[in-house]
């Protein structure tokens, strides 16, 4: 397993007491897998993203990326945040190489590697224009190119469709899934959107209400060797949804 989670817990101090996020949660994902994370609001979900991010300490269980325990943020981990977080008064280009500049990697090659990624995903033109003059969709493949320009062996994704509007967001996600799949990345990504889970992953993790627990793990089977809107026009996707839908503690 490239990301093993056991027994995960976390506590943390809110102004009105100790708040428990995550209980006993458990589970792994194999090299190359895109698996998504759904569960009602509150549960922890970026929690545990930022847990594996390196960002957050456990209180208790451990995190293990490629064998070893995770206990600061990694190299083999990129993380994609809900919102662009572009700089508006740098170019795309400044944007994009901005993590190679700070760790102290922007030698040829890497500016070789994503001026490529640009020219593949249909942003070479836009290298020096701003943040502005790009449309959100646009915007969400600049992020996701300044995160893959790194080159790191795991993408963890926190809701980064949230901002868009529906029409936007069903092609975006289309563009990301062919992205993550064309550079072989393991992918974790943590969604309110059922729908999102069932079109691009090949299993859907279901956490319950705080403190979380994983309720329940659905494998997308025929599903898995469909791109994302192919997958809504099938019989079995209807079906996946109402089986999520129903370990979901929405109201009860």
């Amino acid at each position: 397993m490239i990301i093993e989670l056991r027994n995960a817990a976390m506590t943390y101090q809110s102004p009105d007491g100790e708040v428990e996020a995550l209980r006993d949660v458990s589970f792994g994902m194999k090299e190359g897998e895109f698996c998504s994370i759904v569960g009602p609001s509150g549960c922890g979900k970026s929690t545990l993203l930022g847990a594996i991010a390196g960002l957050e300490r456990l209180s208790g269980g451990s995190v293990q990326v490629d064998g070893r325990a995770v206990t600061a943020p990694s190299s083999r981990i990129g993380f994609m945040p809900q919102r662009d977080q572009l700089f508006p008064w740098r170019s795309i280009w400044d944007n994009v190489t901005l993590g190679l500049t700070v760790r102290g990697e922007n030698t040829p090659e890497r500016q070789s590697y994503v001026r490529d990624l640009l020219l593949r995903y249909d942003l070479a033109d836009f290298a020096q224009k701003r943040p502005g003059q790009l449309s959100g969709g646009m915007r969400q493949r600049c992020a996701l190119i300044r995160t893959l320009a790194t080159e790191p062996r795991i993408l963890l994704l926190d809701e980064p469709f949230s901002a868009l509007d529906y029409q936007t967001r069903l092609h975006v996600s289309s563009d990301i899934y062919r992205i993550i799949r064309e550079q072989h990345k393991t992918a974790l990504l943590v969604t309110h959107d059922i729908s999102e889970a069932i079109s691009m992953s090949d299993r859907v993790i279901v956490l319950s209400r705080r403190p979380a627990v994983v309720k329940a793990t659905f494998d997308m089977g025929e599903l898995k060797e469909l791109p994302p809107m192919e997958r809504r026009d099938c019989p079995a996707f209807s079906g996946f949804f109402n089986l999520i839908w129903k370990e979901l503690d929405l109201y009860d």
